[in-house]
């Protein structure tokens, strides 16, 4: 299998989107999926993706964006990374995971940041294996607009 790790394309975003709402069904969370694939093409420009790939199949994929926080700096901040559970295990979770944080150093980022779900052992065993800290500090606050 050669999986290949690409920027993400107008063409790919039916399939981005199919992954995030099997993402979402992994979280336990797919009433939370609000947006449409009309609303993924109409912000395809500020949508920055990175996506998996095998032959010429869209199996996992990163999003990502960069952010400035007053107490740091300038940081690129992985908002979702899913990888199909037919292909886990492949060093492609890694994969994406590097690229992102290559984007990052070459923007001059200081860190890269990230959440994870507090049930989500696995995913909390790979990233501090990749040095990361996890913090139980702060609250995720959300506010929508009408």
């Amino acid at each position: 299998m050669s999986i290949k790790i690409r920027p993400s394309t107008e063409a790919d975003l039916s399939s981005i989107y199919a992954l995030i709402k099997e993402f979402s069904i992994f979280q336990k969370t797919p009433e939370k999926v609000k947006i449409t694939l009309k609303q993924m093409i109409e912000d395809q420009n500020d949508f920055k993706c990175l996506v998996a790939v095998d032959k010429d199949k869209v199996i996992g994929f990163s999003s990502y964006y960069f952010a400035y926080h007053s107490w740091t700096g300038k940081v690129i901040y992985l908002d979702d990374l899913y990888v199909q559970s037919a292909y886990r295990g492949q060093n492609i979770g890694n994969q994406l995971f590097d690229a992102v944080m290559e984007i990052g150093k070459f923007n001059r980022c200081i860190k890269m940041k990230w959440l994870v779900s507090d049930w989500n052992t696995k995913a909390q065993e790979f990233y501090k294996s990749r040095g990361a800290t996890i913090e139980s500090t702060e609250w995720i606050c959300d506010l929508g607009f009408k």
